[in-house]
């Protein structure tokens, strides 16, 4: 009994000790006399697969995130890129690869699911337990078509009833409130989930250094002024029920969700395009069921599937023919604000059908074979509330992809290889005929499907308990997504005629972490990647419009490397740096019309191509009241500049780019009583420096972050 009580004592040391830490640690270590039990967290686990992967725990750091951005934007090979404040539009890369090439999950399913809304950026961060961001290669499981890699988001699944519930303040007028629980009927077993998520904020930071008209209107000078027409409300519920843990079924749920998103548009693709009524309003209910069973049927056949069914609605305000000026004046006009148009509100309709299956048959101790098969059915009914003489829409874009695996583990688990086979159905149906030259529609028939097929494989070695590398390579393909083929109503044009993007990517990778005693772990991991990608999907800015369109590029080489180092001590200290780089160049020697092309092997346009991390942490106990921890952290990025078209066009002088950026960013966090009540305060640009993203588009200026967090459980 004695020794019963040790090990759950030595458990549930293990357990606070990675509460109380900012960042989980790679293995949680207690030493008991001259017994020690060690475990590898579910990140860990992850890294150690065949695949290269980097995992984020979320769970320890909800008390003090503003968005899940945050955490991702720190990690070795990822980057995002905002447009602009809360709420606004991003670019996230990966090894080189962004936009639509990278996909996102919500527990395995298509995270657009919830509605086009709902984004990394509004998602409740106290929902989140670990985040799961795969490089390049993703496993046939996911039944997606993602080029670049993935996102996975995992949410908290645990088994008793708590709540959560967190509100923020800080500056432009941005508040955060979000609230999570789980209720168990104590008879019936029946979970109960609901989520509540509410985002505001005016974005009203300082913009500098921006033309307006002199006082008599006879000239251009620049001033320091405040954004003034770009508020935005995210709103967001969920309710989740069902059981788990039964003889028929490991976990059934059901849920239903609802999302509103308004936004004013400030700007155009660039900033010298200024909007002062523009609006876009979205709207989104969900409605959605998973089940999962191991040993369906038989012992050793897995099965889980899931359904989701979405009605998601925008609509674009756009009815004042206005020319606005940063300083909130305005000349009139005689077209519409986005546009040369009449008045406009066009409304999108995106019904969205996502069905989900995927079934494991475990053939032997270390052999498995893995069917997956994922339907993505996307509507896209147009019309126009102001304007009579559109002609409304009803298009159709269809995925079926079909994905098979067969995974090893050998050698004592020293070696894993995972083998798959894809196959992808794209089937398009399109009667959009507005400006049908300029959207592509004289290039491709109005009904079409296309099959392609891809392929690939992974593999993990230990070498050593602290060495053990990886490899994978995988033929993948990339089929456009709805906002790329049909556009968004707005600021940007459809592209019928877009070819699917495909790629050969090759990953290697090294990767170990040094348990050197006394509570110091250091880890560390290196990764090398190659993308050969043919029909390149690349977002080009009409300068005279402000408008945005996708486009193929016919050729794309991308060659890169990221590497992290991480240190921990006792989950008091916690020190990492990481660094990426990614030389992605346009290899098409030859134009349509056989000339030779200006822009052949210059970097793509408008991304960073050189960034790195670092942060540092301190973690005291027992500080003015027992059972408490106050954090203290420090991170900083450097980003080198980088061109905003291509290297070729216009002079050195002349060109515009990005400059090199050095951001700090200081925060503290405040836990008592086991971790059920936080306080944190977070500053961001913390030296105030004139930030720029996406095509010049300037970032906030320094501002302040308080947020309170009550966990009762």
């Amino acid at each position: 009994m004695k020794g019963k009580s040790i090990i759950v004592f030595a458990w549930a040391l293990i357990g606070l000790g990675t509460a109380a830490s900012a960042q989980s640690k790679l293995q949680d270590t207690l030493q008991l006399d001259n017994a020690t039990v060690t475990a590898k967290t579910r990140e860990q686990h992850l890294r150690e697969g065949a695949y290269a992967v980097s995992a984020v725990g979320i769970r320890s750091q909800a008390a003090s995130l503003q968005s899940l951005t945050q955490a991702i934007d720190r990690t070795a090979g990822i980057r995002i890129r905002e447009d602009g404040g809360v709420g606004s539009d991003y670019d996230l890369s990966i090894g080189g690869l962004s936009g639509n090439s990278i996909r996102y999950f919500l527990d395995g399913m298509p995270l657009e699911a919830k509605g086009t809304g709902m984004t990394l950026a509004n998602l409740p961060v106290n929902l989140i337990e670990r985040v799961e961001i795969y490089k390049g290669v993703i496993p046939a499981s996911f039944g997606s078509d993602a080029l670049g890699g993935a996102i996975n988001i995992i949410t908290g699944r645990r088994d008793r009833r708590f709540l959560d519930f967190s509100y923020g303040l800080g500056s432009f007028h941005t508040h955060k409130a979000d609230f999570n629980a789980q209720a168990i009927g104590r008879k019936t077993g029946l979970i109960i989930r609901p989520t509540i998520s509410a985002h505001y904020s005016k974005n009203n930071y300082i913009m500098r250094g921006v033309k307006v008209r002199n006082e008599d209107h006879t000239a251009f000078v620049t001033r320091d002024l405040p954004r003034f027409h770009d508020r935005y409300l995210s709103l967001f519920g969920q309710l989740e029920a069902g059981v788990a843990d039964r003889k028929w079924a490991d976990e059934f749920f059901v849920s239903a969700s609802a999302s509103k998103v308004d936004k004013d548009l400030q700007t155009g693709a660039t900033q010298s395009w200024v909007y002062g009524m523009v609006e876009r309003n979205t709207r989104s209910l969900n409605l959605s069921a998973r089940y999962a069973k191991k040993g369906f049927i038989a012992d050793r056949l897995d099965f889980a599937a899931s359904v989701s069914q979405t009605f998601d609605r925008s609509v674009t305000v756009d009815t004042t023919y206005r020319r606005y000026y940063w300083d909130g004046t305005y000349i009139e006009g005689s077209h519409s604000e986005i546009r040369d148009r009449g008045k406009s509100m066009r409304r999108f309709r995106r019904p969205m059908t996502l069905a989900r299956a995927n079934l494991d048959w475990r053939i032997a101790e270390g052999h498995s074979l893995t069917l997956n098969y994922m339907l993505n059915r996307t509507g896209n009914r147009q019309d126009d509330l102001a304007d009579a003489t559109y002609v409304p829409t009803n298009d159709v874009l269809a995925k079926h992809i079909v994905g098979l695996a067969y995974n090893q583990s050998l050698l004592d688990g020293k070696l894993s290889n995972a083998f798959f086979v894809k196959d992808y159905v794209n089937h398009l149906h399109v009667e959009l005929y507005e400006n049908a030259s300029r959207i592509g529609l004289d290039d491709v028939e109005t009904d079409n499907t296309r099959n392609y097929v891809g392929y690939g494989l992974g593999s993990r070695y230990a070498i050593l308990e602290p060495i053990s590398v990886k490899a994978s390579y995988e033929h993948s393909v990339r089929l456009p997504v709805a906002r790329e083929v049909l556009g968004n109503g707005s600021t940007l044009y459809p592209n019928v005629a877009l070819k699917p993007e495909v790629s050969d990517n090759v990953n290697l990778g090294v990767f170990g972490a040094w348990d050197l005693g006394g509570g110091h772990v250091i880890a560390y991991e290196a990764n090398g990647f190659l993308r050969l990608v043919d029909n390149y999907i690349q977002a080009t800015i009409s300068e005279t419009e402000g408008m945005m369109q996708y486009g193929n590029v016919a050729a794309v080489h991308i060659k890169g490397v990221d590497g992290e180092i991480r240190y921990d001590w006792a989950g008091r200290l916690h020190l990492a740096a990481n660094a990426s780089y990614d030389d992605c160049r346009d290899m098409r020697e030859f134009t349509q019309a056989g000339q030779p092309s200006v822009t052949y092997r210059n970097r793509t346009p408008n991304r960073p191509w050189a960034f790195t991390n670092a942060e540092a942490a301190y973690t005291f106990h027992q500080v003015v009241l027992p059972d408490s921890r106050l954090r203290l952290a420090l991170d900083y990025q450097w980003v080198h500049w980088f061109y905003v078209t291509w290297e070729a066009y216009g002079s050195a002088s002349s060109k515009s780019k990005v400059p090199t950026q050095h951001v700090f960013n200081a925060s503290l966090l405040y836990a008592w009583h086991g971790g059920r009540y936080n306080i944190s305060f977070e500053c961001t640009n913390l030296f105030d420096q004139l930030l720029y993203d996406n095509y010049m588009l300037q970032k906030p200026g320094r501002a302040f972050f308080l947020k309170f967090r009550l966990f009762l459980g």
